[in-house]
């Protein structure tokens, strides 16, 4: 891989917009992925990935972080300059978290209401 890869962890989505708009004004960079992790000490935790030539992703995670940490919580930060080939695979993998359909919008709202279900089912039976 020849592009860098740029991470920000921010706690909350508004904060991680903030780090994310200002993040692609400052640099040519091109988000690749975003996760969503929800639990923990940090309540919920935006992680956005990315992409470009190692300075301008620099110059992007360092705007970001700097608007995000305006507007509320910036847990981390870290630039890859140039990632090992064997990344690729976890970069696939987080551009297919921007390309959600319809189908797995609802395929998850069905598996939650399931668990839901057998939560209060195991709850009757103890």
């Amino acid at each position: 891989m020849k592009n860098a890869l740029g991470l920000i962890e921010a706690k909350g989505l508004t904060t991680a917009v903030a780090c994310l708009d200002a993040a692609t004004k400052a640099a040519d960079v091109t988000l690749i992925g975003v996760e969503r992790v929800i639990g923990g000490p940090n309540a919920m935790a935006v992680i956005i990935q990315l992409t470009g030539e190692v300075a301008a992703v620099r110059s992007a995670v360092e705007a970001g972080v700097e608007a995000g940490k305006k507007v509320g919580t910036v847990i981390a930060s870290h630039v890859i300059p140039r990632p090992h080939d064997e990344l690729d695979k976890l970069l696939e993998k987080f551009s297919s978290n921007l390309k959600t359909s319809k189908k797995g919008e609802k395929k998850t709202t069905k598996t939650k209401s399931k668990a839901k279900k057998d939560e209060k089912k195991s709850n009757r039976e103890e």
